[in-house]
Order: C-alpha cells, then sequence, then structure tokens
C-alpha cells in the first residue's frame, strides 16, 4: 500500500479489526436472505508525512450510496453546534446577503438552514441522493455530486466561488485527499477563508477510541499532516481550535496560499507542539494501539454473557457506524444484544450491517424495560441520558464501551 497523501510505502500499523462490512450500509429485512460483502479493515500509518489512513479495499461509490443512512439532523447537540458554528462565522467573517457559503458534505441540510436563515446565499455540495433530497427539502440549494478540482472549477465558473466553505467530519471520508483539498483552494475567493472539522488522532489514540476505523474514514487526522497536506495543495493553516465534538475534534481554518494573508494565531503552534511532544511523528506512538482494542472487546463481552447469564436485559441505543465497528470486532450478536433504538426512521425497521441486530423505534424500549441501555455513539452520552432519563424509573442503567466498560451513575 501506497501513502493517499504522498505515495510513500506503508506498512507501519495502527489496528488491525479483522473483517467488517461497510458501517452504514444497514440491511432490510429481504437483505437478510442474501450475503453480505465483508472488507478487511486495517489501518496503518505513513512514516513520512503520518497521514493514518485505511487500506484501500472498499470504493467510495459502494460506501457513500443512494441509500445512505446517516442524517446529521436527528441529534440535537450537533443541530446546536452547527446553529453557533454559523453564528461565529458571519461575526468573524462579517458575513452578509454579498457573501457565499459552501458546505460541501451539506448531508441533510443540517448547517445550512441556519446560513439561509441569516439571509446569506449558500450552496450545499451533497453526493448522497438521500440527504440531499432532505437538505432540498429545506429549502437548500444542493448539487448532488463528490467534490474535487473539477466541481470547484464549474462552480466558480457559475459564479459560486466562496467566501466562506465548510467541511465538517467529511476530511476523513475522501479516497483522493490531495484532489479533494485542493479544489477548495479553486473554490475560494482570494480573501475567502475554508474551515474543516475532524476528530482529532491524538485523541483517538490516546483514548483508544478505536470504534472510528471503518471503512468510510479513509484518513485519520492530525494538525501535524492536515498542516503538510494542505501546503501541498495550495490551502495555508492560519488557525485551529479544539471542540468536544466526536470525542475531540479539531476546526482548522485555512486561505488559499496564493490569496490574502491573514496572520497566524498562535494556536497552531501551540498545537502542532504538542502533537510532537506527544509523538505523533513517531512509531512509537502508535504501538499499543491494537492491545487496547483487544481490551475493550474483552470487557464489553464480558459484561454481554454475564448479564445474561444473571438475566439482566441489556438493550442498546444508537445504530451508529462507530457501534457497528465494536460489535462486529467483538462478535455481538442478537443472542447477546437483541435490539438497538434509534430515532431515526430511515434505520427503523432495518438491521445493523455485520451483527444484524435488529433496529427499533424508541417504544420498544419503554415496553421492554431493559436493565441496561449501552449508548454506541458515546460521544452524545450526554444528551442521551437525558433523552432516555425515564428508565430511571425501572431501575435502567446507562453504559459505555468506549474507552472503557463504565456503567454510568
Amino acid at each position: 500500500m501506497h501513502c493517499r497523501h504522498c505515495g510513500a510505502p506503508v506498512t507501519l500499523p495502527l489496528a488491525d479489526l479483522g473483517t467488517a462490512p461497510p458501517s452504514n450500509a444497514y440491511l432490510s429485512a429481504e437483505a437478510l436472505h442474501a450475503p453480505e460483502r465483508w472488507y478487511p479493515l486495517r489501518v496503518l500509518v505513513c512514516e513520512r508525512c503520518w497521514l493514518v489512513q485505511t487500506e484501500d479495499f472498499a470504493q467510495a461509490h459502494e460506501l457513500f450510496d443512494a441509500e445512505y443512512a446517516y442524517f446529521s439532523s436527528y441529534s440535537s447537540s450537533w443541530l446546536a453546534h452547527a446553529q453557533a458554528y454559523v453564528e461565529a462565522m458571519a461575526q468573524r467573517f462579517a458575513l452578509g446577503p454579498h457573501s457565499r457559503v459552501v458546505e460541501v458534505a451539506a448531508n441533510d441540510g443540517y448547517l445550512l438552514q441556519y446560513v439561509a436563515a441569516r439571509g446569506i446565499p449558500c450552496l450545499g455540495v451533497e453526493p448522497t441522493a438521500s440527504t440531499a433530497a432532505a437538505a432540498r427539502a429545506k429549502g437548500i440549494e444542493v448539487v448532488e455530486r463528490f467534490f474535487g478540482r473539477e466541481l470547484a472549477r464549474e462552480l466558480v465558473a457559475q459564479g459560486q466561488a466562496a467566501d466562506l466553505t465548510a467541511a465538517n467530519n467529511v476530511l476523513a471520508h475522501v479516497p483522493d485527499i490531495n484532489d479533494f483539498v485542493a479544489g477548495f483552494a479553486v473554490l475560494l475567493k482570494p480573501a475567502g477563508v475554508a474551515t474543516f472539522e475532524f476528530p482529532h488522532l491524538l485523541q483517538l489514540v490516546q483514548q483508544c477510541q478505536f470504534d472510528t476505523l471503518y471503512h468510510e474514514h479513509f484518513s485519520y487526522l492530525s494538525l501535524t499532516a492536515v498542516q503538510r497536506i494542505f501546503a501541498a495543495n495550495g490551502l495555508t493553516v492560519f488557525d485551529v481550535e479544539e471542540l468536544p465534538t466526536h470525542g475531540g475534534s479539531l476546526r482548522v481554518y485555512a486561505r488559499r496560499t496564493d490569496g490574502e494573508s491573514r496572520p497566524e494565531a498562535s494556536a497552531v503552534a501551540a498545537l502542532l507542539a504538542r502533537e510532537a511532544q506527544a509523538g505523533v511523528a513517531s512509531a512509537g506512538f502508535y504501538s499499543g494501539f491494537q492491545q487496547e482494542c483487544l481490551r475493550i472487546k474483552r470487557e464489553l463481552l464480558s459484561f454481554l454473557i454475564a448479564a445474561q447469564a444473571q438475566g439482566r436485559k441489556v438493550a442498546a441505543y444508537g445504530a451508529a457506524a462507530k457501534g457497528n465497528t465494536l460489535l462486529n470486532f467483538a462478535g455481538v450478536r442478537a443472542d447477546l444484544l437483541p435490539y438497538v433504538v434509534d430515532r431515526n426512521p430511515a434505520k427503523q425497521g432495518k438491521f445493523l450491517p455485520g451483527s444484524r441486530i435488529p433496529v427499533v423505534d424508541e417504544a420498544h424500549l419503554r415496553a421492554d424495560r431493559p436493565d441496561v441501555v449501552l449508548i454506541l455513539p458515546w460521544n452524545l452520552r450526554d444528551e442521551v441520558v437525558a433523552q432516555l432519563a425515564y428508565i430511571r424509573e425501572w431501575g435502567g442503567r446507562f453504559a459505555v464501551a468506549v474507552p472503557g466498560w463504565q456503567e454510568l451513575p
């Protein structure tokens, strides 16, 4: 395998999670009678540019198809995050009716609805038909294609050059990261700003957030690697913020290298120094990760087996991609975890890929009254605990499995 950024041979392992189907390939009842396509799930580290990356097996068009079932608007905390972002960017960069905002990976319009509400012209780029349709239903104009240099040139020719581009939780999802990043250098106006949000590799490794490893994530990103990738593709990083979202994320601000200059915030050098001190650019930083993955797997299995022996009922909440990585790596099936609850109607009535655990609505949880609810999207644990607080009425408890088994008080 060669690095998808710099082309160097890549051999240093981070994790080998065996095999798994694509984490968002939810199954219909009819599909249960057919085989699933499973791919090896191995993640490696480039020792030249320190980009961490999933070994290539699945193609983007197989992962992000017309039935793609991830809709951002079903998380109230994520909607609040998006609204706060729009307010902050409008103020910081003086965005108004004469500006243009383009969001790449606009999903179901979760963010651009707040841009439109402020009277700022906007456009979404979203390749998955299901979520693009939901965005259009909110009145958002959407281009239903994958983003890169070619589309960026077309948009500029159509008068859609951007004062601000947003790319939340998509930089990790692109197989050709160079073409993708270079597209922003084309799309931005000379004084334009691009922002990118993505889970921070430092947190992923230090907290063993291995369930965020799946085929839809082609890359796992540090500021160290991102700064190099951006510089090679016409962008210059000028600021960075650390965010609590997704277990610890970065928001990186970039400008066109050939455009209007902006002073570099002290946060950039400070975070690069922290990553260097942690050892992000050294093989040793990645050496113990696999054993931590196995520890979490064993803790989950031990609990589920013991709970069954004790007659305790366990359910899961959140049919999230990270939960599918966890359950498939641990080999959990419906005999140990009979169902998972999810608010998204697009997932209800379907089955998790690989484990084939049924996805049900919240009424099922109320009727079943489980003793323990395992929160699979642990990054939303506070939101889920508040939403399902009523399980305490029958003595129910919450639990998370990452970064270690914990029953919540």
